[in-house]
């Protein structure tokens, strides 16, 4: 193991030593988190409410989050919200609109998955050609 593993292993050596350190409530709502970033809608709903850089009504996301149902837009979005990621404002009109927007805590989550994000898209081609490889088997 060169220098760099040996960096590496101590980075999760400090990882775990402050998953250890948390309750077992603040080690539940970790994993809740981890797995919200995970889920099939979360991350691309919240990149294009922050790509919108303001309010979004809830039939202008389901255009663009392509591929999602009402019910699974609306679960998302409730979730997200229940975690702070974004906000929901109702106008009492008739018909009700709803907008939706990012938080700054939001933001401040996709800035971290930003590098991992850019990372997978970098990587496509190696992916692919591991995969190639893999059926090939």
């Amino acid at each position: 193991m060169g220098n760099s593993g040996k960096v590496e292993a101590n980075r999760w050596e400090e990882i775990n030593a402050a998953c250890d350190a948390l309750s077992e409530t603040e080690e539940e709502l970790t994993r809740e988190m981890v797995m919200r970033l995970a889920d099939k809608w979360s991350l691309w709903t919240l990149a294009i409410l922050a790509e919108e850089d303001g309010p979004l009504r809830f039939t202008r996301l389901m255009e663009r989050v392509e591929g999602v149902s009402q019910k699974s837009l609306t679960k998302t979005l409730r979730a997200l919200e229940r975690d702070g990621l974004i906000t929901r404002q109702i106008f009492a009109e008739v018909p009700p609109r709803v907008e939706y927007t990012i938080t700054a805590l939001g933001l401040e989550l996709l800035s971290h998955v930003e590098p991992l994000w850019n990372w997978v898209a970098r990587s496509v081609p190696q992916f692919q050609r591991t995969r190639q490889e893999f059926e090939a088997r």
